[in-house]
């Protein structure tokens, strides 16, 4: 078995397991998502109350249902939110809480408060970023992740290495079930492991990942990916 085949078996044993469990909570079903999950409220508070947390100043977040907590968190602390868009199809949106104000921060937190509240920016333009914190389906004892299988989060990972927005010492979290937790997941060149995952009742921190991609690697990419993303095809011309 492969490195796809085997994270393919993870994921599908892991969304099996939540669902069975009744860990799950929509949107279902969670096959094919990052999965949205009991608890999800209380690991967000577990990774707010690190240090990496509480010291950043511009956190990445991604869209996905589980970390809504961790965006709106951003928020309340004053923090400068910024989020992929699904997809990345539409670049990168930046969130400032001094913006937006206290009462919208609970929409802002939404997919549908990012488009409305934030303000779309190209990558470029960002200022260093303190923090990220991804979803996922899989996390494994030595910090390798697997995502939804579509490889947006490592894209992303990567398209702010090489503009030089994150490096190898910046601090990426996520926050899962315990389910979620596995014993290995294989690791291919352009995948980013996690240093920090906070579940509903622990927080792991992992010290023994390999080196992150510098950049896009894109002999890996496929090309019909490269032409979905307007950003992408941007990059790859200029």
């Amino acid at each position: 078995m492969n490195a796809a085949e085997e994270k393919r078996r993870i994921r599908e044993n892991v969304w099996r397991i939540l669902e069975e469990k009744g860990y799950a909570r929509p949107p279902l079903p969670v096959r094919g998502r990052i999965p949205n999950f009991l608890g999800a409220e209380a690991a967000a508070a577990k990774l707010v109350s690190t240090d990496e947390f509480r010291n950043a100043r511009v956190v990445k977040v991604s869209p996905d249902s589980p970390q809504r907590p961790v965006r709106e968190a951003c928020l309340r602390m004053g923090k400068t939110l910024i989020t992929p868009s699904p997809r990345i199809r539409h670049g990168f949106y930046l969130l400032d809480p001094d913006e937006i104000g206290g009462r919208g921060i609970s929409h802002a937190a939404t997919i549908r408060g990012m488009f409305s509240l934030g303000r779309q920016v190209e990558p470029e333009s960002l200022g260093r970023i303190d923090l990220i914190v991804v979803g996922s389906v899989a996390v494994a004892r030595d910090g390798a992740r697997v995502g939804k299988g579509e490889g947006y989060s490592e894209l992303e990972y990567a398209i702010l290495r090489m503009l030089g927005k994150v490096g190898e010492d910046t601090p990426i979290a996520t926050t899962v079930h315990p389910a979620q937790l596995v014993w290995r997941i294989p690791v291919e060149p352009f995948d980013v492991s996690v240093d920090i995952a906070a579940t509903t009742s622990s927080l792991k921190r992992f010290s023994s990942h390999g080196p992150r991609p510098q950049g896009i690697l894109w002999e890996m990419l496929d090309s019909r990916k490269i032409d979905e993303i307007p950003l992408l095809r941007r990059l790859k011309s200029g």
